[in-house]
């Protein structure tokens, strides 16, 4: 990959990683803050519920922020859009949707299968 697209996605990488990180933070004062006098259980359930649907979403956030620091890591090495399976290189189209992309449309696509009929038994 040319040294500019490397630059881009690099920019890409550590400002979504600075996004997540911000998020984060923000989430983290939301979740400290305590409770409210709430006026009934329904009110109670429903915050509770809120703040487990917002648990999850950093839960997933914070995977993808150690998806971003391996993505860097990768550019760091000289490995970055390269797929780890069979060491051809990551189409673009497919960095540009997915700049943390570890492995080619082929071989991720014959991934997703295995898992798929692994489960299926």
């Amino acid at each position: 990959m040319e040294p500019e697209r490397i630059d881009f996605f690099r920019n890409l990488l550590n400002e979504r990683l600075r996004a997540l990180l911000s998020e984060a933070g923000a989430t983290l004062g939301d979740l400290t803050v305590e409770k409210e006098n709430l006026a009934d259980a329904i009110d109670l359930a429903s915050m509770e519920s809120n703040r487990d649907f917002q648990l999850r979403i950093r839960d997933r956030e914070r995977v993808l922020i150690h998806k971003i620091k391996e993505g860097l890591a990768r550019i760091d090495a000289g490995d970055y859009g390269i797929c780890v399976s069979c060491g051809e290189e990551i189409a673009e189209k497919r960095l540009m949707a997915r700049p943390v992309a570890t492995h080619c449309i082929d071989c991720k696509t014959e991934i997703e299968q295995l898992e798929r009929s692994s489960r299926d038994l």
